[in-house]
């Protein structure tokens, strides 16, 4: 099975490049991040037509969630237990095939200091709450996503430069390292130990070109999952096309 997270930037716009990627590569499960479509414009037909169920939150301009399968979907969570009524549409869950997956947008945090980096901590002191009330080491489960923090200085371009920084803040570091320490995984460092994977770059100073990248877009596994992972790969040439979303997909393999 093949589990994917990418980050889209907007769907409405990058449409037919997730489709033309569905058809090439066919993994099972999609992780989607920044959909940025209210529900009732949720593309279900299009990606339905290529075999794949979806279940999805989103709201207007900002946000939004999805998972996509070709394998059933069930015990579907469109919300992060305890957050607020109004909380940003940043969380969806379900199962496959024994597998719990969760797919995150966390908040960037816009700069440090400032409301919206607090936020960004204490949605992710909620989100390790949750897994630590919810699951055990035992089960096979799968967190992926937009995490907007670069865990170490080989996940940085110019990690000297980036420090402080939003992305490479030593309290989003901390706030990440504790998710690990809860018994996650990082499923690409199996098997990658290597600087210079990155999986967004800025649109500007020709960022791209320049492979000035931000390693951000995660998969993280609990042991039963991290035992089946057989590889992790970065699609980085669909940042080579023309109107790319700036994430590319990261995607891992498991055993079945």
């Amino acid at each position: 099975m093949h589990i994917a997270t990418w980050n889209v930037n907007s769907l409405r716009v990058r449409l037919d490049i997730l489709l033309d990627w569905l058809k090439q590569q066919e993994p099972e499960v999609v992780c989607l991040q920044e959909t940025k479509l209210t529900d009732d414009l949720f593309p279900v037909s299009p990606l339905a037509d290529l075999g794949y169920q979806a279940v999805f939150t989103g709201q207007k301009t900002y946000n939004g969630v999805a998972i996509l399968s070709r394998l059933p979907l069930t015990d579907v969570m469109v919300a992060l237990p305890e957050a607020p009524g109004e909380d940003e549409k940043r969380f969806i869950a379900a199962t496959v095939q024994g597998v719990r997956v969760v797919n995150v947008y966390v908040p960037n945090g816009q700069a440090v200091g400032s409301p919206k980096f607090a936020y960004k901590l204490a949605w992710l002191e909620r989100l390790r709450a949750f897994l630590a009330t919810t699951y055990t080491l035992a089960d096979a489960l799968v967190l992926c996503g937009d995490f907007n923090v670069a865990p170490e200085p080989r996940d940085v371009y110019d990690a000297p430069k980036a420090e402080g920084e939003i992305l490479f803040h030593p309290e989003e570091r901390a706030a990440f390292a504790r998710l690990l320490a809860w018994g996650l995984q990082d499923a690409l460092r199996l098997h990658h130990a290597e600087g210079g994977l990155y999986s967004w770059w800025d649109y500007r100073a020709a960022a791209f070109r320049r492979n000035l990248g931000f390693r951000i877009d995660h998969i993280l596994v609990t042991p039963p999952v991290a035992a089946r992972c057989a590889a992790v790969m970065l699609n980085r040439e669909l940042r080579r096309l023309e109107k790319p979303s700036d994430h590319i997909p990261v995607i891992a393999r498991l055993l079945d």
